[in-house]
């Protein structure tokens, strides 16, 4: 009797393995919006700040906004008001995500200050050196990006 109990518990326990991993290759695909642990979108910085700016300001968390499952912040006011007017204008390209490896086919974190606008679009990457590579072919970079990005999220 327990070598049957025990030949039904593998049997179990490997239907729940095959299970498991089908369900991560279908589930597998990554949040729209990069966030942090707390659920706090680009690390804290201001989206805003990239454009009116031109430099990365990190935001407050009074001056915060929810969207798209995350918490955006901002520097002030009028930022997040901006943000919460047209979040698509301000948003970073593919979630906030670093832009090389999603033109690379995968995702990545981002590191603030490794940014870049192009043709009105905020694009963050995981580091200055990474940054200087995407910037070796933008114009391929974003497009190849702009294909990757509906298979990762």
């Amino acid at each position: 009797m327990r070598v049957v109990n025990f030949a039904m518990t593998i049997v179990l326990l490997a239907v729940m393995v095959a299970a498991a991993f089908a369900a991560s290759a279908r589930f597998g695909k990554v949040d729209p919006i990069n966030k942090t642990i707390f659920g706090v979108a680009i690390k804290g910085y201001d989206a805003v700040a990239y454009f009116t700016e031109g430099r990365p300001v990190k935001g407050r968390s009074e001056f915060q906004y929810e969207w798209l499952g995350a918490k955006w912040q901002f520097a002030s006011a009028a930022n997040r008001d901006a943000f919460a007017k047209n979040s698509l204008k301000y948003a970073p390209q593919f979630g906030g995500y670093c832009a090389w490896a999603v033109s690379q086919g995968y995702t990545a974190g981002i590191d603030p200050d490794a940014w870049k606008i192009v043709d009105g679009k905020l694009y963050l990457n995981y580091n200055k050196s990474v940054q200087k590579m995407w910037e070796q072919d933008v114009p391929g970079n974003v497009r190849k990006g702009n294909e990757n990005w509906p298979k990762l999220h």
